[in-house]
Order: structure tokens, then C-alpha cells, then sequence
């Protein structure tokens, strides 16, 4: 059962928005049995009590009633009672319906309507939530056996009186029981058109999902069908408690659920499909360490040379298969990350055995898969990475020279020549000289393979390469420059390359001055189409930063500033650009410099949108315009600040200072709306808050709007008298000032009033 079909087969859970309640509400109301409900109601013969059926409904029971009276040894009475409870039935009547066929039941326990009647008094007392009777009921028709047409329906709904009891061990023998009848008459559960026949299936396995989960998850399952005996469906019941645990998040009981039923069916057919299911709900629920260890079970139990394909044609699960390939990348990838991950270095000798483990499984098992080239480079890169040079080399040179052509064969066979130059490091010196014949070797065969590589001159000019790689600096200079200035007529390329580790090599001695003028000769070897070009421009920019980062660290903040401006002018599409012009705006405002420091972070900010420094660019902006005295441009950088930072501090400080600076520019109106917004945003700390109220209360004084003004001042004396362990003097100053003015209306009054003589 491929994954896709779990998934498909189990939407009805997997997928659902119906909730407990509304499902149990649905899958047990009360069953219709009318007339016209022929595939379950046995119809009377054609009697003078049939002919009575046509009747009115109220009419009929008259006459039912008189039959009954006047011939009461009538040997079709049943059928009299029968009908005549439908008949009350149809009028709303039921109490009398039930009398009616309680009659039935006891008169006439043989009558051909006896498990039809059964079944509707089960269903009188279901709905009435006497599950007891019920109970009797339904077992009164399931001990009718299969010949009854409700026997299937009495088992599904004695199993929810149960379940309604709490009773769900005997629930479970009624929905099992179902299941097994089904089986017995042959339904396929795969196979079933019938839309209602798989809602009734889809709902009794849900149902049996929630009496497993209630009972206690997978291990119940594992009791009842050891007790029980197992079932030719078992994989369901677990798959569909699988999926019901995954609806309600518990990714682990889902996970449990599926892993249950392989533990105890290592060999069945679907076994590597619900482990497959296992690794998806486990990414689903975002559980890493779990996805690895069970991709590394599966990759184990279902390798191509595992036990489990004795029994199975490996052919028939190509799903399983294709899966395998994918898991062994992931596993190799995920150690091989996990080798690089600088804080895990105590395990690097696990994650890199773990890495080579399933690389070495991939190649081993898919050597002809159109991934193996590629599989077989990350190896490779492995190896190299672990300092393993002897090993590495021999597999950049199967990946070079052992596949057809791909994507990396040239990178591979230039990648082993290194890989050689790296071990001949690591040998002793009675070595050596073998490894030079093999780096000898490799290099000739390369040259052979790949003339037209980029990286072909580089190889055969062996000794400025050489001396680099030992990080002999200044000798690769100097052989550098003798080779530019000693074959001036060689191919381009060669010079080219002499250049470039007069460059790198100067870098890496600090001398950026030559490396800025190595680094742009390269570039004029280089052509603009060349796939390097970015990295140099990012290789000359950063030599030219250099240069300003040791102006910097001199003070000479004049020059730090003309370099890093230069990075832009020289290399305008380097990604150090932006860092370049920001630090020296820095300079420039170390500097003083307002008009310049400003013009420059105005650039960066148009240029650079999204770039991670355009927070800093608006505070410094914000001191910038402020110092240089431009209050309003100041202010909107503080308002810009307030909406750029997640910092409750900062945004205060920043409301605050763009506040003040809009009244200190006379734009009142602006002010206001900033200190409206601080008291909105930060109600507390209540001191500060009262603070920014008193503003705004000055403000409205000042606008001359009285109505506003004392309601500022209201909420002032309101706020701190509410403030308990908040009060401080501050607040207590600030409540008094404007208890005072609120007071000044009622003292005036007072005073106007004349003292009169008794």
C-alpha cells in the first residue's frame, strides 16, 4: 500500500473538520426505516391489513385497532401491529408506536417483522439515551445472525451504545464484528463504490480509532488482535489511529501507532510504506533527531541489500525505492552539515563516518543513477574537507574520469590534482616523491581531458601555484612578477594567472596597495562575461576597503572616508558597497562633516532599501540632521526610528526626541500627534507617561482648546491616582499642577461670591 494510497484512503481522518461531537451526533441519529426504505423493510402480504396501509394515517389506526378488537386471534396480527405502529409512528405518536411494538415483540417473537421491530425500539431507547436497552435491543436482532437485513446496522449501532457507556472493549467486538462481516461477504476496502457503504466504513474506523485512543493507543491494538486473533485489515486499524492522532497533533501516538504495527509486522507488504509515514509525520510535527534516526532505521531495514527483499520483488516498489535513494541523500547531506557545523566539532567524528556511511551507500547501491556523479563529488568534498587528501583525490578522479560526462568532471579532475598537492603536505618525506609522480600523473591526465578548463594554465604553471599553497607569500610575489615581467608574449591566460597570485598573495600580507593594483590588472585580463569577474570586483573592492580600514585605525578619518567612497567609484556593482559607504559616513561624522556624512547615508538609504544597516542609517541620519541644526528633518528620523525598531526603549526615547524637536521647529501640530501616539503606545511606565500628558495638555493651552486641555489634565490627576505603587513624586507634582488649574474655576467662583450679614 504505496503512501499516496494511506493518504487517500484515509482523508476521511487525515483531512477532517468534523469534530468529535458532530461525528458522533451524525453516525448515530436515529435510522429512517419509511416505507420507501425497501432494501430493509420486509413488506406485509397483499391482506385486507395491507389494503388498510392506504388508508389516511389516522384513519388506518382506527381501523388497525378495530382489527384487533374484533378479531383478535387473527393469525396475521403481527402484521396488524406492525402496521398500526408505523402508523402511529407517521402521526408523531411514538410512545404509543413503542407500546405497540413492545406488543409485537412479546405476542409474536417468531413474526418475520420481529428484527425490524427490535431494531426500532433499539433505536426508541438509543435516542433516548438508554443505552442498556438499546444494548438488548440490538443484540436482540445481531442474534438473528446475517440473515437479517439490520444485522449489519444492530452491530454498528450496539457498538456506539457501548461506546456511549464507556464500555469500549464491547464496543470494539460490535465495529471488529462489522469489519468482519463486510469481510465475509466479500467487500473489498479498497474497492468500495458505494459512497454511503465507505462513509459507513470510513466512520466505523474512526469510531475504532477513538475507543483504541481512549483504551490507551497502540498497544491496545496490539492486545485486542493478540487476544482476538489477528485480521486481514489489521494495517488499517493502525494506519487509520494513525491519521486520527496526527488530526489532533499528537505526532508522536501517530508515529507510535504506525511503528506499532511494523514492529510487530517487519515482513508485510506495507511495512515500508507506513515507515515512510512515519518519517513524513515527523517532519510534519517538526521533529528533526526523529526524521534522522527513522530515515536511518528505514534506509537499514529496507537497503537494497536487506533482508526484508528476500521475501519481495524489489521491482514492485518502485515508490519504495526511489524513496530509499532520496533518504540516503538526505542522511549524507544532513551528517555532512552537520560535520561542518563549527559547534559540533566534539562529534565530528561521528558526523563525518555517518556523512561517508551514506554516501558510500548511495554509490554502492545506485552506481548508475543519474545522481551518482554528483553523489560521488559531495564524497569527495567530504573527504577533503576531513583532511582525508589520499582518499578525496581518488574520488574526485572517479567522479572525473569513471561517469559521463556532467556538471562537475572538470571541477572534479582540477579538484583531485589539489586534493594531491594537499596529501603531499601530510606524508613523509620517504613518500613524497611518489605523490609527486602522482600529482604528476593527475595533472597530465587533466591537461589531457580538459585542455579548454578554465583552470588548465593555472595547473601547468605549477610552481607560483606551489608556493602559494604553502603560503610562501612573498616568494609567490616575486616568482609572480618574474613571470609577467619575464614572458610578456605568453598566452594571456598565464599572465592572467601570475596576476592573480600577485594579487591574493599581497592581500594576504596586508599589502593592499599592491593587491588594489594587482587585482585591477587581473580584471583587465578578464573578460566581462568571465564567471570569476564578480568574485575579483569583490577582491579589488575589498582591497581597496583595506586600505580604509588601516587609514581608520591611524585616526586619519579624512582619508578612511576617501577610500571606502573610492569602493564605490572603482568596483560600483561590490557587494562591500553599502559597508563601504556606511563606514564612511561614520568617518565623516567623526569628522564633523555634517553636509557630507548626510549626502552619504542619503545615498545608502535610497540605494539600499533592504539592507540589513538601515536602522543605524536612521539614527545616524537622525544625530546628523540634528547637529547640523535641521530639526525637522531631525524629528521625521527619530519618527522613523520609533517605526523601525521592536526596542519599547528606544521607541520611547525616539517619540520623545521627535516630539521635542517638532516644538522646538514651532510644528506644534506634529508634536502633538507624536506625544498622542507615545501616551497611546506606553501607558506605562505611568511617570513618564504623565510627563508626555503634561505636554499635550501645553499644547492644547497653547491652541487655546479649553475642552481638550482639561481633559489632559483630568486624565492626569485620573491616571495617578490610579497608578498605586507607580506614583511617585514626579506624578504626584504633575497630578497637583493640574489639580490646581482644574481647581482655579471653583476658586474664582468662590471668591466672587459677597459675604452677606446674618
Amino acid at each position: 500500500m504505496p503512501v499516496k494510497d494511506i493518504q487517500s484512503k484515509d482523508k476521511s481522518i487525515a483531512n477532517m473538520d468534523e469534530s468529535q461531537k458532530a461525528f458522533e451526533k451524525r453516525t448515530t441519529k436515529k435510522k429512517s426505516l419509511g416505507a420507501d426504505d425497501n432494501k430493509k423493510i420486509v413488506t406485509a402480504d397483499a391482506t385486507a391489513a395491507e389494503d388498510l396501509a392506504s388508508a389516511g394515517a389516522q384513519e388506518a389506526i382506527e381501523l388497525y385497532k378495530g382489527l384487533l378488537i374484533k378479531y383478535p386471534h387473527y393469525d396475521r396480527n403481527d402484521q396488524v401491529l406492525y402496521q398500526l405502529s408505523r402508523a402511529y409512528e407517521e402521526v408523531g405518536k411514538v410512545e404509543k408506536a413503542m407500546g405497540i411494538l413492545n406488543r409485537l415483540v412479546k405476542e409474536y417473537p417468531n413474526s418475520r417483522h420481529i428484527d425490524e421491530a427490535q431494531f426500532r425500539r433499539a433505536e426508541y431507547f438509543f435516542t433516548r439515551k438508554k443505552y442498556l436497552d438499546s444494548e438488548e435491543a440490538y443484540q436482540a436482532v445481531i442474534d438473528f445472525g446475517i440473515s437479517s437485513a439490520f444485522y449489519d446496522l444492530a452491530l454498528y449501532k450496539q457498538g456506539w451504545a457501548f461506546f456511549k457507556q464507556d464500555l469500549y472493549e464491547e464496543a470494539l467486538n460490535d465495529f471488529i464484528g462489522l469489519l468482519d462481516y463486510k469481510i465475509s461477504i466479500g467487500y473489498d476496502f479498497e474497492q468500495i463504490n458505494d459512497k454511503i457503504e465507505r462513509k459507513r466504513i470510513e466512520d466505523t474506523y474512526r469510531v475504532i480509532s477513538l475507543s483504541f485512543s481512549y483504551l490507551g493507543g497502540p498497544q491496545e491494538v496490539i492486545a485486542y488482535f493478540e487476544k482476538n486473533g489477528p485480521r486481514q485489515y489489521e494495517a488499517s486499524i493502525y494506519s487509520h489511529l494513525g491519521e486520527y492522532y496526527l488530526t489532533k497533533r499528537r505526532y508522536a501516538d501517530a508515529a507510535g501507532a504506525y511503528n506499532a504495527y511494523v514492529e510487530r509486522n517487519p515482513l508485510n507488504k506495507v511495512s515500508p510504506h507506513f515507515h515512510i509515514r512515519v518519517i513524513e509525520i515527523y517532519l510534519k510535527g517538526g521533529f528533526p533527531k526523529l526524521v534522522v534516526d527513522s530515515k536511518k532505521n528505514f534506509s537499514t531495514t529496507y537497503g537494497l541489500r536487506a533482508n526484508y527483499w528476500t521475501f519481495f520483488d524489489i521491482t514492485s516498489y518502485p515508490d519504495v525505492i526511489l524513496f530509499l535513494k532520496s533518504n540516503l541523500i538526505d542522511l549524507a547531506n544532513h551528517y555532512h552539515a552537520l560535520y561542518q557545523n563549527k559547534r559540533l566539532r566534539k562529534f565530528t567524528k561521528e558526523n563525518f563516518a555517518e556523512a561517508a556511511r551514506w554516501y558510500r551507500e548511495f554509490l554502492d547501491s545506485f552506481p548508475e543513477d543519474k545522481q551518482a556523479p554528483g553523489i560521488n563529488f559531495q564524497l569527495a568534498e567530504l573527504l577533503l574537507e576531513n583532511k582525508n587528501f589520499r582518499d578525496a583525490a581518488l574520488e574526485y578522479e572517479r567522479t572525473s574520469y569513471n561517469y559521463e560526462a556532467h556538471e562537475k568532471s572538470s571541477e572534479a579532475g582540477y579538484a583531485a590534482v589539489f586534493a594531491y598537492r594537499e596529501y603531499l603536505k601530510q606524508v613523509d618525506q620517504s613518500q613524497r616523491n611518489i605523490i609527486k609522480h602522482e600529482i604528476i600523473r593527475s595533472s597530465l591526465r587533466f591537461g589531457e581531458v580538459y585542455p579548454k578548463h578554465k583552470k588548465a594554465p593555472a595547473v601547468l604553471v605549477a610552481a607560483t601555484d606551489d608556493l602559494y599553497a604553502i603560503r610562501d607569500y612573498e616568494m609567490a610575489i616575486t616568482i609572480g612578477r618574474r613571470v609577467i615581467e619575464k614572458y610578456p608574449n605568453i598566452e594571456t591566460k598565464y599572465i592572467r594567472s601570475s596576476w592573480l597570485i600577485v594579487a591574493h598573495a599581497s592581500f594576504d600580507l596586508t599589502l593592499y596597495v599592491e593587491a588594489e593594483k594587482a587585482y585591477s590588472q587581473v580584471l583587465k585580463l578578464t573578460d566581462k562575461k568571465h564567471k570569476e569577474r564578480s568574485k575579483l570586483i569583490e577582491n579589488l573592492a575589498a582591497s581597496i576597503y583595506k586600505q580604509g580600514e588601516q587609514a581608520r585605525k591611524l585616526q586619519d578619518h579624512r582619508a578612511a572616508a576617501n577610500h571606502f567612497l573610492r569602493v564605490a567609484s572603482v568596483t560600483p556593482s561590490s557587494k562591500i558597497r553599502p559597508t563601504a559607504e556606511y563606514d564612511a559616513a561614520a568617518a565623516l561624522i567623526s569628522l564633523k562633516d555634517w553636509t557630507q556624512a548626510a549626502n552619504v547615508l542619503e545615498g545608502f538609504r535610497k540605494r539600499y532599501p533592504k539592507n540589513k544597516l538601515q536602522a543605524d542609517v536612521t539614527k545616524k541620519l537622525a544625530i546628523v540632521y540634528k547637529e547640523d541644526k535641521k530639526l525637522l528633518l531631525a524629528a521625521a528620523e527619530f519618527e522613523r526610528i520609533e517605526k523601525e525598531t521592536k526596542d519599547d526603549g528606544l521607541r520611547r526615547e525616539a517619540l520623545q526626541q521627535a516630539a521635542e524637536l517638532y516644538e522646538k521647529a514651532d510644528a506644534t501640530d506634529k508634536a502633538l500627534s507624536i506625544y498622542t501616539r507615545y501616551v497611546k503606545y506606553f501607558p506605562k511606565p505611568i511617570e513618564f507617561s504623565l510627563e508626555m500628558r503634561s505636554k499635550i495638555a501645553n499644547i492644547y493651552k497653547l491652541k487655546k482648546q479649553k475642552k481638550l486641555y482639561v481633559k489632559q489634565l483630568q486624565l492626569i490627576v485620573a491616571i495617578d491616582l490610579r497608578a498605586g505603587k507607580e506614583r511617585s513624586d514626579r506624578t504626584r507634582f504633575l497630578a497637583a499642577n493640574a489639580s490646581l488649574v482644574l481647581a482655579e474655576p471653583s476658586v474664582r467662583r468662590f471668591k466672587s461670591v459677597k459675604l452677606v450679614k446674618p
